[in-house]
């Protein structure tokens, strides 16, 4: 199940990489993880407003972000190379049994790299 995670992650990778504006990096991700990804269904990235809110700042859907419709959901963490919390890439699945232990490694490898790549421009 992990090639089109890795096929998204090269996308996404090149994007962060070419030190692109953080905002079409966001889109980028959320968007390439929904199109690649068959069994991702929502893609969405929030950052802390202040440590009490959370701000979406790019979903492949805004106006439905399955919620009450997924399955299974997996969280990680988006940090600045001092270990900051910054937010969350968060991606659902409508399927009951999608994510393996690949899926989740690159996931995090991408939010690793939007936080410390992203944020060193």
């Amino acid at each position: 199940m992990s090639i089109p995670t890795d096929v998204a992650s090269l996308q996404i990778m090149a994007e962060v990489y070419k030190k692109k504006n953080l905002q079409d990096i966001l889109e980028k991700t959320v968007n390439s993880l929904v199109e690649q990804v068959p069994y991702i269904h929502w893609a969405g990235i929030y950052f802390y407003d202040n440590a009490s809110t959370v701000k979406l700042m790019a979903a492949s859907d805004k106006e439905d972000d399955l919620t009450w419709e997924s399955n299974s959901e997996l969280k990680f963490p988006i940090k600045t190379s001092d270990q900051d919390n910054l937010g969350v890439l968060v991606v659902r699945t409508r399927e009951a049994i999608a994510f393996d232990v690949t899926d989740v490694s690159t996931l995090e490898t991408i939010a690793e790299a939007i936080g410390e790549l992203g944020f060193a421009n």
